[in-house]
């Protein structure tokens, strides 16, 4: 499936016709552009859930966004969670000869902060990496670009998480923001490696399910992990 409307794409990869072969990882002013304004909904998105809570939860809402740390936390936590998902798609896929940039979806965004502000509830369907010139029939490429999301998520949940860990060996309050920062790149790998429909695990299983097993495996469970310690079941890392 394709699609020329510059501002919506369904949250899906998408082929069209080749276009030039790429030699180097590049963008557009309508990909920065895009990529920018998802960027700050998925950042107000988490801040307001995690920090403020939805008004029909009784939380405080759009409130939560007059926190600078609150806001720095959720920026941290969409810029790696998010926007170096979509491009960990990208480079792999331009590195490998093919036309990527990430278009977002009006819908989605909208759709996400009426779920956040409301319910307190992360639903974001934010947009998609487009891939052109690449075969519907070529499972390992698709497969390869669509994993390359997740494992970025996954690398940043370790590196946040040894954070955290190393922060909290110094005693530092600072623990349970970087559990949070790795919590949520763990959500959005899993999430994302779900084999169903348009998710980057549905292309991982028709390509390799022995690949796609194993990657969900480890990064579900390590979630699992990191939603227990975020959860307050684990406390010591969080410094109570």
């Amino acid at each position: 499936m394709s699609s020329d409307r510059p501002y919506y794409v369904p949250y899906r990869y998408t082929w069209s016709a080749a276009r030039p072969t790429v030699t180097r990882v590049s963008t557009s002013r309508t990909e920065i552009v895009q990529i920018l304004i998802a960027y700050v909904v998925i950042t107000v998105d988490l801040t307001v859930i995690f920090f403020g809570g939805g008004v029909l939860s009784g939380g405080h809402g759009i409130a939560s966004l007059l926190s600078g740390t609150a806001v720095l936390v959720a920026a941290v936590a969409a810029l790696t969670g998010f926007v170096c998902h979509e491009l960990a798609h990208k480079v792999y896929a331009q590195r490998h000869g093919f036309w990527a940039e990430f278009r977002m979806s009006l819908f989605g965004l909208a759709f996400s902060l009426v779920t956040s502000l409301l319910a307190g509830i992360l639903w974001a369907v934010p947009g998609a990496t487009v891939v052109s010139g690449m075969s519907d029939v070529d499972r390992e490429n698709w497969g390869r670009t669509s994993l390359a999301g997740p494992a970025s998520n996954a690398t940043f949940a370790l590196v946040f998480f040894a954070g955290a860990f190393g922060a909290f060996l110094a005693h530092s309050w600072v623990a349970s923001l970087l559990v949070f920062v790795a919590w949520v790149n763990g959500w959005f790998g899993t999430f994302n490696l779900i084999p169903f429909g348009p998710l980057d695990g549905a292309k991982v299983y028709r390509w390799r399910k022995s690949v796609w097993l194993a990657a969900l495996l480890l990064v579900g469970a390590f979630t699992a992990l990191l939603t227990l310690i975020f959860a307050g079941y684990l406390t010591p890392l969080l410094g109570h």
